[in-house]
């Protein structure tokens, strides 16, 4: 059930990855794309994660119940056995005096008091060496249960993350400011706070409040978690842009787009972009409307 769940996050990240928010109409009227979009799950989808992870997180819950009952019953069995142990040997060690006892009263009773004493240090220490032995048994038993429980609590937390995460990126596809999709972001990054892809997407909405500095700073953080994030680069070369700063901003579209061939159809639309039409580098990287490009 667990793998079900890695496979069925990986859907939802490459769906969510894949998806942009959409642009504000006033500042990038033209870059119409899916980096604007943001991701967009459908309901019928929503509903379908929503309902693996409760039947998940039942399995859990019903996986931890079944361990504790196994480990009550084996603690009672462990417990049984030594109990039973303990009394077959004092049985026997007790028919050993007895019969020893009838042998050497013959002897003397010196000899049976020596018996005696030499018999009851040997029971304590062999009841030692077999209480000692169970009680390891049993702390490897309370040891491996803890493991398991920690691993359990550890997954609840995750999947319950996880649900909420998802159903913030849905609530950032529906805000219509770029400040509303700002405060979902740091919500994400609030539970999250390494989310590469929450990073990115708050800097193409701090690019639509015009904040270029802000933009390039967020995409730094990610860039130095993932130097190659094709996202990343392209919204710093945005910033850049709108900073004046040609050299890096070219520099930057250009890994962008070594990285993600699909973002040469929205630099061509890119009104960031419009000081770097004229540029004859610029053009070489991004061609021409006529120019075929990979598809998405």
């Amino acid at each position: 059930m667990l793998s079900l769940f890695m496979v069925l996050a990986g859907s939802v990240a490459a769906a969510e990855g894949g998806a942009e928010p959409a642009a504000d109409a006033a500042s990038r009227p033209e870059a119409q794309s899916e980096i604007e979009k943001g991701p967009v799950i459908s309901q019928f989808r929503e509903n379908w994660i929503l309902s693996e992870l409760r039947l998940l997180r039942q399995d859990m819950m019903e996986y931890r119940n079944q361990m504790n009952l196994l480990v009550t019953d084996r603690e009672l069995e462990v417990a049984d056995k030594a109990m039973g142990y303990a009394t077959n040997t004092v049985t026997y060690f007790f028919y050993l005096i007895a019969g020893a006892a009838s042998i050497l009263a013959l002897v003397g009773w010196s000899t049976i008091r020596d018996l005696k004493d030499n018999v009851r240090v040997y029971a304590e220490k062999e009841m030692a060496r077999l209480t000692s032995e169970y009680e390891a048994r049993l702390a490897d038993l309370e040891r491996e249960l803890r493991k398991k429980s920690r691993t359990i609590a550890e997954n609840q937390e995750e999947i319950e993350r996880t649900n909420e995460i998802h159903s913030l990126w849905l609530k950032s596809t529906k805000e219509p400011s770029a400040q509303a999709k700002i405060e979902m972001y740091d919500r994400i990054l609030e539970l999250r706070p390494d989310d590469a892809e929450a990073l990115a997407w708050k800097a193409d909405a701090a690019l639509e409040l015009g904040e270029q500095r802000w933009a390039l700073s967020l995409c730094d953080r990610v860039l130095e978690v993932d130097e190659e994030n094709s996202h990343a680069l392209y919204q710093r070369a945005c910033a850049w842009a709108g900073l004046g700063e040609i050299d890096n901003a070219l520099q930057d579209l250009e890994a962008a787009i070594q990285a993600s061939e699909t973002l040469v159809r929205h630099a061509r639309v890119e009104e960031m972009f419009r000081p770097l039409r004229d540029l004859e580098r610029f053009r070489v990287l991004v061609g021409s409307d006529n120019d075929p490009v990979v598809p998405d």
